[in-house]
């Protein structure tokens, strides 16, 4: 089977296999399959038209759920295509990603098998074969400016149905006051349920939300051209709805096909835009801190303004003619009005030759003067060539000039705005030596922002120009509203607030600290670090700021109570969890680590710029490792990985191609365990380091070694648990006691684990599947849980039937995974996470959670089964009338007694439960795959009084039997 690179530079951990299924005739194409809750004769005739015109797969369903906590976003799209035809047609899946954001999972799930795609690093072969890189198709130089597009094509059998899952993350940025949160809205044609959901949850109470129009990405113009113009406060699309609760804040868009064809009928309706802020107070900022993790937010407010120097050099070669040069000028006026009295600055024009408007000086902003610069900016005229390395000279020697001036403020802020459409072509024209004589020209004395307009721009070149001279670089599609961005972008660094801004914390507390010295901080932006705590015992963190604000030095300091800013990151990261609309639930387990990932993603970014501005190659090779280890140890697909997927293949009798065997070759086994203290030969799951089995890996890099995580966030698990023979566990923490028993349980028996049918609606029942008892046994035979089932009733009956070689997933969709391999994937109230020939665990709801534990064999006796282990991961969604084997224990507390000797007898131990004595003795049980040892106190006789009634209550006529079960009366 061929392997194939997605060479993209931007994954859910969704994924999951659809039960293999034919379509028949009733899924013929109609329009009552689209349930649109209208009658079909209001569809409009266009509508129609377009829908029975149709040859490619229809896509059934677009949903994109994004979760912004802390102002980091992390969206799932999910899209269901149906091929209607009989013979396997060609699909394609095409989604904007944001341009600063990292995709961390791709999983197609295609004729009843899953494709789960992996990233690994990008190889440079690739690159100079290929010669494709991260091009359009990929990613890397889009024309589109502010997103990247992924895509990908794959043929879908007839009659069948194909589901594409696509997560990804970004730090959302600050600027001109409020964040920006984009979803791309472009499926290509009108989609039978499409929804949008954006849950924002943030430490601070939300402010200033505003859903705008639909746009288009290019122009930042309403899709309708028809549409009027926007007003002051714009309205939202229509089936907009806002609930808005202080910190939290739930968006939904989802307009059925007759409303999306009234905007458009190819499918391209535009970007759904939302704007915020949060409420911030004076200070050292807002710090979070999480896991081991801490992510510190800057932004202050209400500062004196500092003075700034500024220097515009503007391109008036004659690529400039047109459009591109009058949309300059214009914004160029409207800038002009924007400077304040305390500025100073001058304007150049280059082409061929060299003009500059105030010849060896800077000018300050008066009316004569603002007068004279709009008549200079007015007879601009384009012609001749372009001599970057001329112009960026020139600029410099100004500002130096300017600043070794005994009148010069000594704290104003200097910068050069450069704007090029082009490459250049007069003068120096190497990049390298472009870039040494800038760096010896600007001495570190002051700022470059660079501005490339066009596609024929070396914004390589630009890019370091910029990131080398502490400025930043921003991209201006061809047929963008240049004015518009170029004054947007003027807006964003005109009025500087501070300037060399050190943000310094505890140095034996922390490490890996990102970008902590800053050359200014402008209006309306935010300044974020993020770091690990090394120090994780410390009471606190003690935090410094200094900068400069025209002539004052600020100093703020503070100390940061780490355990109480734990306990209200873990509040909003929990806020966060239960407002996440249903089919984003599978995002909880990241986000509950979304300061180490915001620190990741940050990482990454500042390796990336590192390796541009590297001027050795030993250097920038190091950079180039770390941001790879760091990609790779977060999953992301940055430019220096690639997305590795298996190309699906539809054989002739249209059913899919078996995919290549998981794991290793030769039938090896699953991983050991040491587990049964009757059975040493007993071998499961578990996983050891270094073995073929084993799932982790350690990725290392000058920032510590970190655990890559296959799957989801290990979850912290109770020693509660039905584990061999069966050999139940029960924790009691509240009476720190541990309690242990014997089941002997009949093969066939399914018996009752949970039982919370009438209040969380969860049900967990087990079968029991014989084996013979091995030589030297006292038993004559043994009984293991074959098959777990987890049913839920709430807020639609769903249920999970796990066994040792498959899960059933049945949700909203049918799905079968196979346990080999690594996978996750949700549907409704439940998600699934597969840790391939190891364990599975199951969370309902985002709290409730089960661990499985898959027990197999290399080569068994006789006397061994494959089986299951079943543990109790959390139960904080369980209600205190929960029942069952297990569930009967979870809120309960005992105690232990010990009973006067009775003739030549040793004293007894008893175990006080509710109102019955239960006589114990002290044992050791071994869980977890034989990797720990617990002691327990153990109750004999098939645990008669520990548990309420007796075993045969606990036997349920069926595996999805959720009845009440009569639970006898005890007789102490």
């Amino acid at each position: 089977m061929l392997l194939f690179a997605l060479l993209v530079c931007f994954i859910p951990n969704v994924l999951g296999q659809l039960e293999e299924t034919q379509f028949g005739e009733e899924f013929d194409f109609d329009l009552a399959d689209f349930d649109l809750d209208i009658a079909p004769r209001r569809v409009p005739r266009q509508v129609k038209t377009i829908l029975s015109k149709e040859t490619k797969p229809h896509i059934q369903e677009l949903s994109i759920k994004t979760t912004i906590i802390s102002r980091y976003a992390f969206t799932a799209v999910y899209c269901a295509m149906l091929n209607r035809h009989t013979a396997a047609s060609e699909g394609v899946f095409q989604f904007q990603v944001p341009a600063g954001a990292y995709v961390s999972n791709f999983t197609m799930i295609i004729g009843g098998r899953v494709y789960q795609s992996q990233v690994k690093p990008r190889e440079k072969k690739v690159r100079q074969e290929s010669g494709r890189g991260r091009n359009k198709e990929a990613g890397d130089a889009s024309p589109e400016p502010e997103v990247e597009v992924f895509k990908m094509a794959a043929n879908i059998p007839g009659r069948n149905r194909a589901i594409f899952l696509l997560t990804y993350e970004e730090l959302l940025q600050r600027r001109l006051g409020r964040y920006e949160h984009v979803t791309s809205l472009r499926p290509l044609q009108l989609v039978s349920r499409l929804s949008v959901d954006v849950t924002i949850v943030d430490h601070s109470p939300i402010t200033d939300l505003q859903v705008l129009p639909l746009r288009n990405g290019r122009s930042n113009t309403p899709t309708n051209p028809n549409a009027p113009k926007i007003p002051a406060k714009p309205e939202p699309p229509i089936t907009t709805v806002i609930k808005k609760e202080n910190n939290v804040c739930k968006i939904t868009f989802s307009p059925n096909i007759v409303q999306q064809a009234k905007i458009t009928t190819n499918g391209l309706l535009g970007d759904f835009v939302i704007h915020f802020d949060v409420q911030r107070d004076m200070g050292i900022g807002d710090i979070q801190v999480l896991n081991g993790h801490f992510v510190h937010y800057f932004a202050p407010k209400d500062l004196p303004v500092v003075p700034k120097n500024v220097v515009f050099v503007i391109d008036t070669s004659a690529s400039m003619l047109g459009t591109k040069i009058r949309q300059t000028k214009e914004a160029l006026f409207t800038i002009l009005r924007d400077l304040r009295p305390t500025d100073r600055f001058n304007f150049i024009s280059f082409s061929n030759k060299i003009k500059v408007w105030q010849p060896n000086q800077l000018v300050p902003v008066t009316a004569i003067n603002v007068r004279d610069a709009k008549k200079f900016i007015f007879t601009l005229a384009t012609t001749g060539g372009t001599n970057i390395d001329g112009a960026i000279q020139t600029g410099s020697a100004l500002l130096r000039e300017h600043l070794s001036r005994p009148d010069a403020s000594p704290n104003s802020v200097s910068l050069i705005i450069f704007l090029t459409d082009g490459r250049p072509t007069v003068g120096e024209k190497q990049s390298n030596a472009i870039l040494g004589n800038t760096r010896s020209a600007v001495q570190e004395k002051f700022c470059i922002f660079t501005i490339g307009l066009g596609n024929d721009v070396d914004y390589r070149l630009l890019e370091r120009m910029s990131l080398e001279n502490c400025g930043m670089m921003r991209r201006i599609n061809e047929d963008a509203n240049a004015s518009a961005m170029l004054k947007g972008f003027y807006d964003e660094i005109g009025t500087p607030l501070l300037s060399d801004i050190r943000i310094n914390y505890t140095e034996d507390s922390v490490q890996y600290v990102t970008q902590n010295l800053f050359t200014n901080y402008f209006n309306g932006s935010e300044l974020v670090i993020a770091g690990k705590l090394k120090n994780l015992s410390a009471e606190s963190l003690h935090v410094q700021v200094t900068a400069s604000n025209n002539d004052k030095s600020i100093v703020l300091e503070t100390d940061v109570p780490l355990r109480r800013r734990q306990i209200e990151t873990e509040k909003h990261v929990r806020a966060a969890t239960a407002a996440m609309a249903e089919g984003a639930k599978v995002l909880g387990s990241i986000t509950e680590d979304f300061v180490e990932r915001v620190w990741g993603f940050l990482s990454v970014k500042e390796e990336l710029k590192s390796k541009l501005k590297s001027q050795t190659s030993k250097e920038r090779e190091e950079h180039v490792q770390h941001a790879t280890n760091l990609s790779l140890t977060y999953h992301f697909l940055s430019p220096l990985t690639n997305l590795v997927v298996e190309k699906p293949e539809v054989l002739p009798d249209n059913t899919m191609a078996v995919p290549p065997t998981v794991g290793p070759a030769g039938g090896e086994a699953e991983n050991d365990l040491p587990g049964d203290p009757e059975d040493e030969e007993l071998q499961g799951a578990g996983g050891k380091p270094g073995k073929p089995g084993s799932q982790t890996s350690s990725v290392s890099s000058s920032r510590g070694n970190v655990q890559r995580r296959p799957a989801k966030k290990s979850i912290t698990i109770s020693k509660t648990s039905a584990d061999g023979d069966p050999h139940f566990v029960v924790e009691f923490p509240l009476s720190k006691l541990t309690v242990c028993f014997n089941i002997n349980g009949e093969p066939g028996h399914v018996l009752r684990l949970v039982s919370d049918h009438k209040h969380s609606g969860v049900t967990v029942n087990g079968k029991l599947i014989g084996a013979p008892a091995p030589p030297g046994s006292h038993k004559q035979q043994r009984t293991y849980f074959s098959t777990i089932i987890i049913v839920v009733d709430r807020p639609r009956r769903a249920y999970i039937e796990v066994t040792p070689k498959k899960v059933i997933l049945d949700g909203r969709d049918r799905m079968v995974l196979p346990c080999h391999s690594t996978v996750s994937v949700e549907s409704g109230a439940l998600s699934v996470s597969i840790v391939g020939k190891s364990n599975v665990t199951v969370t309902v709801g985002g709290n409730i959670s089960f661990v499985i534990l898959l027990h197999q064999y290399k080569n068994p006796a006789a006397y061994q089964r494959d089986h299951l282990g079943f543990y109790i991961g959390q139960s904080k969604g369980l209600s205190h009338s929960v029942h069952g084997l297990l569930g009967q224990f979870l809120y309960e507390e005992v105690g232990l007694a010990e009973l006067p000797a009775d003739g030549d007898a040793k004293p007894s131990t008893v175990l006080k439960v509710k109102d019955r004595s239960v006589p114990v003795v002290r044992k050791s049980r071994r869980i977890y795959s034989g990797t720990q040892s617990v002691d327990c106190w153990f109750a004999r006789n098939n645990a008669a009084k520990l548990i309420d009634g007796e075993y045969e209550d606990y036997v349920t006529s069926h595996m999805f039997d959720t009845g009440e079960a009569a639970h006898g009366t005890n007789r102490a």
